[in-house]
């Protein structure tokens, strides 16, 4: 009788990691700071708190305000997004080679797994866009759960899927990513062709970076020997 391999999970981070949303996101925020009478913001300071909960990632933007200020200001921003949604005004393409490791690592009997810091009802019709919405074991989002870089969406990934920690990781483009997975006890990959510098995802404990789709495979199963 031969024992059965346990359980794998690979969980993907969405914007910039899975899709290239930057354009939308960027958009969303200029309208939020229109709203609000303020300068538009860098491009570059928009994309280095993508992926953090909207509340956390106003007050990260527009420092010395009111707790309620920001929640306010998250909710702007969340509309905007939705009228953006509704006028088909929303660029949310697949990042090159996605499919193929999808393909690759669910060939290869791995459960696949979303945490992402958008809220579910804007994750699913992300991922219905690109036929996506039944590829994903489980689907974290900072609306249910605590977002990063705390551990929990790892962790309630982890029980809805019934995977150890040891036999999970995480793949993500930012630091928030790979210090999520550290606080989970869970090993990650960073990827290079999203919002933060492969030395920042090295610097925060990634086992490796990945520069295109094509090395991801080979860099998990690295990862899982160690």
């Amino acid at each position: 009788m031969t024992r059965e391999s346990p359980l794998q999970l690979a969980i993907f981070d969405c914007d910039g990691t899975l899709v290239d949303s930057q354009y939308s996101i960027i958009k969303a925020m200029d309208l939020t700071c229109k709203t609000y009478g303020i300068d538009k913001l860098q491009r570059d300071s928009i994309r280095r708190i993508v992926g953090l909960p909207l509340e956390i990632a106003m007050a990260k933007l527009f420092e010395g305000q009111a707790q309620s200020t920001y929640n306010d200001m998250a909710e702007c921003y969340r509309n905007h997004f939705r009228i953006m949604r509704r006028a088909e005004d929303v660029e949310e393409p697949l990042f090159p080679g996605v499919l193929e490791a999808l393909d690759k690592l669910e060939g290869d009997g791995w459960l696949l797994g979303v945490a992402t810091g958008k809220a579910m009802r804007g994750l699913i019709p992300t991922l219905e866009t690109h036929n996506l919405e039944k590829r994903f074991s489980t689907l974290q989002t900072a609306c249910r759960a605590r977002g990063k870089p705390h551990p929990e969406m790892v962790e309630k990934a982890l029980a809805e899927t019934g995977v150890d920690a040891h036999n999970a990781i995480v793949i993500g483009d930012t630091t928030y990513d790979i210090h999520m997975a550290c606080n989970a006890n869970v090993k990650s990959i960073g990827v290079s062709w999203g919002y933060h510098d492969a030395d920042e995802l090295l610097a925060a404990g990634a086992k490796s970076v990945v520069h295109e789709y094509s090395e991801l495979a080979e860099a998990v199963y690295k990862a899982m020997e160690e």
